[in-house]
């Protein structure tokens, strides 16, 4: 397994250019199901849950054609024919959100076959809201050994589903499916993440019928087809908000381009606070900070956007590890995601974790050490750790870096960081 080594120290100055958002990346790619004319995403992040869905797509017969466009990354999808309705155990459990095939097909086909996602290091994150909005909506589902097989023979029929809680991926399941239902369908409690936003405008361009967008009630009125359409994908607001992150934690300046900084207000806001200067450009931000003036502590609590991200979570903490005083992060999205405090901690970090409460006592040094990856975002957080520490830090199961983070190392040497990729074996590649 690869490892990343970072020689703590250097001060990060340059430009980062931001990727497409992960998050609504797959839910776009899952959009291509949708219809038998041409998709084609543009600004597509290459990712390993990416290619994951990717090879997926192409079992339901799907054409994926991978290619570089005159502005970067573009993937066509061609869904002329579903020839397959079956996603297997292997292919799903790579990656929790392949799961959000189900309604697409069941939309197009009437019928699917899908594995259950299995286990998640950060929670349980149940999918059982995302059966009662497409039972909600006329489907017939059972659960076999793992297996969700779900039929609407006649087609889905448009319904009033009121989410019990904020869900991001029962809300994208939901407009998925809907989108072709027969009638009317209102999404109530739904989540409203600039991804959702970004999922909603796409389908609307492939002539759904979709009112709300953006807010907490979406009113979707069903059609017979869609079409194709390019869609630039969103710019990834948690790549964006860890290399802000980054570069406060390391001191310099860093302009991060090709990016929307209103998508991470609730970030930048407590970056202020902790002393480090946050200025708006034309397509991003600067990111600005003295090394020798020590960072201020701040609480945080993470909520559901357009509040702290709790994918941001594990990155504010690093930051705060250095930060005078005491700070205080309440995580409420998810229960086990305090699994980077230990892994900080053998930096030299002082963390008390007390169920959904990290307490955070700021050192004024840390000191490199071999720390363990737990799942995607622990991993950056540990690499952000790394960058200010003094020595050099090796992060293990860097497979989970590689889920949500293109091209990582190189982005940030680009800036001055000293960070290298080793393989198993312990040498450089």
């Amino acid at each position: 397994m690869d490892s990343i080594a970072i020689q703590g120290g250097n001060q990060l100055n340059g430009t980062i250019p931001i990727s497409g958002a992960k998050n609504s990346a797959i839910k776009l790619m899952a959009a291509s199901i949708l219809t038998d004319q041409p998709l084609l995403l543009t600004n597509m992040p290459r990712l390993a849950d990416t290619k994951f869905l990717g090879q997926l797509l192409r079992q339901f017969g799907v054409e994926v054609t991978e290619r570089d466009g005159a502005d970067g990354q573009e993937t066509l999808f061609h869904a002329r024919e579903i020839t397959s309705t079956f996603a297997p155990y292997d292919l799903v459990r790579q990656m929790r959100a392949s799961f959000n095939v189900l309604g697409p097909l069941l939309a197009r086909t009437g019928q699917a076959k899908v594995s259950l996602p299995g286990g998640c290091t950060i929670g349980a994150r149940p999918v059982d809201l995302h059966l009662q909005a497409l039972t909600a909506l006329g489907a017939e589902i059972e659960l076999d050994e793992g297996y969700v097989t779900a039929t609407a023979p006649d087609g889905l029929t448009g319904a009033e589903i009121e989410f019990p809680f904020v869900s991001v991926g029962a809300t994208e399941h939901a407009l998925l499916a809907a989108v072709l239902a027969r009638g009317t369908t209102v999404l109530r409690r739904a989540a409203r993440e600039p991804e959702i936003g970004d999922l909603a405008r796409c389908l609307v361009a492939m002539g759904a019928k979709i009112e709300g967008i953006d807010t907490d009630v979406l009113t979707i009125t069903g059609v017979t087809s869609l079409g194709g359409t390019t869609w630039s994908v969103i710019p990834d607001r948690i790549e964006m908000g860890s290399y802000a992150v980054a570069a406060a934690m390391a001191g310099g300046e860093v302009r991060l381009t090709r990016s929307r900084p209103e998508l991470i207000e609730a970030l930048t806001a407590r970056m202020i606070e902790a002393g480090v200067e946050v200025i708006p450009t034309g397509d991003g931000v600067i990111v600005r900070r003295d090394p020798a003036v020590r960072l201020k502590a701040v609480n945080v609590t993470t909520e559901v956007y357009p509040g702290f991200a709790t994918d941001l979570q594990a990155q504010f903490m690093a930051l705060m590890t250095l930060a005078e005083g005491e700070s205080v992060i309440h995580e409420n999205i998810f229960e086990n995601r305090f699994m980077h405090a230990p892994e900080l901690m053998r930096l030299g970090a002082e963390i008390s974790v007390h169920a959904g409460e990290a307490r955070v006592t700021g050192v004024e040094v840390l000191h490199g050490a071999p720390v363990m990856a737990t799942d995607l975002r622990a991993s950056v957080c540990l690499v952000i750790a790394g960058l200010a520490a003094q020595g050099e830090t090796t992060v293990g199961r860097v497979y989970h870096l590689d889920r949500g983070f293109e091209r990582l190392e190189e982005k940030l040497s680009a800036c001055g960081a000293d960070i290298r990729r080793l393989g198993g074996d312990g040498h450089e590649h």
